[in-house]
């Protein structure tokens, strides 16, 4: 349910668990930027500034997290929302430079816009800019704090966006409902929801799961663990035939499992092969969108799954995918316990040079972005270098026009 806009001394809107993870992060390492959510499409067909400027601002207006600043109240931080008004769109005129030279620029200034920091207090936690490169081809850039925004609600972005663009070319309407909630009134629901019996009811099962498990996967690297995480890192990327995914699908229906649980137990077994751990943790995120209320909201919802490997036994690959999948299933039926809460409740050993329950992540995605086309307009994702890395390792999954595809991070 809704509940009432007041003024913050009068009413404070707290935060989300996993919001006011990431601002206490933010206090501890202020100006960082592991934590930005950058994307950049390009954009061909006739594009006016104006309209795309008014199509974001509306955007905006919907969604009252992405008019939102985080400040500190009676000693707690809290959400302080904005009015809604004109959004400002800086346009950038790469199209006097040679083809090549606006290319390089085009990724010079999207790696500088996504590398550029946020002010939790002072936002705007979105910024967008558009690059012309011709008279109909495009760039914009968006960039937002992970504290405003996931992965998921960059689809949903991109989805609002096309959808005005194309009611406002035709004449028509916004084909967008007005949204019955908004993110502030999750993490109120969420803060009076997730206490008592489901809270401990989650706990218990997280503190059996993990009881015991190591405190760090001792990866073989070239050079010691700085002091302080720097976050700098770099990508490698993988490409596999369409043989593959497919021979993939097949492995995971003879086990009952998904191709998630089969990679999982692979990389799992790598990783035992590469520590020589029999026991290990992956952490994995989760879209956490598992209430029909707010699959339409942007927000940080996503969370952290940790999932605890088992090698105990040199077992054969088919036992290692059951073993996974039941670690999954479980993992999911307890989803909702937030990871700050879970490294709250378990209270590990800290180390400011890595992370806490795990250091390896690992990821497959559903449906990652891919081109959208309308009228006389087409958006498409364009690839660029983010020299970030949240964690020691970690590798991810997606299909791309039919082809699995890895990444290495």
């Amino acid at each position: 349910a809704r509940i009432p806009r007041r003024p913050p001394d009068l009413a404070p809107l707290p935060l989300s668990f996993a919001q006011e993870r990431l601002w206490f992060i933010d206090r501890l390492q202020p100006g960082l930027t592991a934590y930005n959510v950058p994307l950049a499409l390009r954009v061909r067909g006739e594009v006016s500034p104006a309209l795309l400027a008014a199509l974001l601002g509306e955007v905006v207006r919907r969604h009252e997290v992405l008019r939102t600043t985080f400040r500190v109240a009676g000693n707690q931080p809290v959400q302080v929302i904005a009015h809604a008004g004109p959004w400002r769109l800086p346009l950038v005129d790469l199209s006097g430079l040679s083809a090549a030279a606006r290319e390089r620029e085009a990724e010079r200034l999207a790696g500088e816009e996504a590398a550029r920091p946020f002010h939790l207090a002072r936002g705007p936690l979105l910024r967008t800019t558009l690059l012309r490169l011709a008279p109909t081809e495009h760039a914009l850039l968006l960039a937002m704090h992970h504290i405003v925004s996931d992965g998921w609600s960059m689809g949903v972005l991109v989805r609002e966006i096309t959808g005005l663009y194309g009611a406002a070319v035709a004449g028509a309407p916004s084909p967008l409902p007005e949204l019955e909630i908004q993110y502030a009134d999750f993490a109120v629901w969420q803060r009076e929801w997730l206490r008592g019996e489901v809270l401990e009811r989650q706990l218990a099962y997280w503190r059996e799961q993990l009881a015991g498990a190591p405190a760090a996967l001792d990866l073989p690297v070239d050079r010691p663990l700085p002091a302080l995480r720097t976050f700098a890192g770099s990508r490698f990327l993988i490409s596999f035939s369409a043989g593959f995914r497919r021979d993939l699908g097949l492995l995971a229906r003879r086990h009952e499992a998904t191709p998630f649980m089969v990679l999982l137990a692979g990389f799992q077994a790598l990783l035992g092969r590469l520590t020589g751990a029999a026991d290990l943790t992956v952490g994995s995120p989760i879209a956490n969108r598992n209430r029909a209320e707010i699959e339409p909201l942007i927000g940080f919802f996503v969370n952290t799954l940790v999932l605890r490997g088992d090698l105990a036994g040199d077992p054969a690959f088919d036992a290692l995918v059951a073993r996974a999948r039941k670690t999954t299933l479980e993992a999911y039926a307890h989803q909702d316990l937030p990871f700050s809460q879970l490294v709250e409740a378990l209270k590990p050993e800290r180390h400011l040079a890595m992370n806490p329950l795990f250091q390896v992540l690992f990821t497959v995605q559903n449906a990652p972005a891919g081109a959208v086309d309308l009228p006389g307009l087409s958006l498409a994702p364009i690839p660029f270098e983010v020299r970030v890395a949240q964690f020691n390792l970690e590798l991810s999954f997606g299909e791309h026009a039919e082809q699995l595809e890895g990444e290495l991070v």
